[in-house]
């Protein structure tokens, strides 16, 4: 059983794993609107929005927990003077997953769209 099992592994080990989430997010950040299958949105989701709302504070604390976990200083910038303060009155659901109900020819995953509100 799968109880308290919390996250989804992709086939990775854990390193891994987390360097390709990060790159995910990182592409998110950049073009604010990415196309990917429904389970790496799934995914990448909660790890995203809570780097959102760490921006939104908008102190040195809050730049330096960021730059440590997207380790791109161009990013942390866009994230903290461009896209947090979209969301400042928002508490959450800063992100949206669009399933398009197409799959992708090579292995049929399910495509969907993730962008910002």
């Amino acid at each position: 059983m799968r109880h308290r099992k919390k996250g989804r592994k992709f086939h990775r080990l854990t390193g891994r794993r987390k360097s390709f989430l990060r790159n995910l997010v990182n592409n998110l950040i950049r073009d604010e609107k990415i196309e990917t299958t429904e389970i790496r949105a799934k995914e990448m989701r909660p790890i995203t929005e809570r780097m959102v709302s760490i921006a939104k504070k908008g102190d040195l604390a809050s730049r330096r927990i960021l730059l440590s976990r997207l380790h791109d200083k161009n990013l942390v910038g866009k994230l903290m003077e461009d896209i947090a303060p979209r969301y400042k009155d928002r508490n959450g659901g800063f992100l949206r997953i669009m399933k398009g109900g197409k799959t992708r020819k090579r292995d049929s995953a399910r495509v969907a769209t993730i962008e910002f509100v």
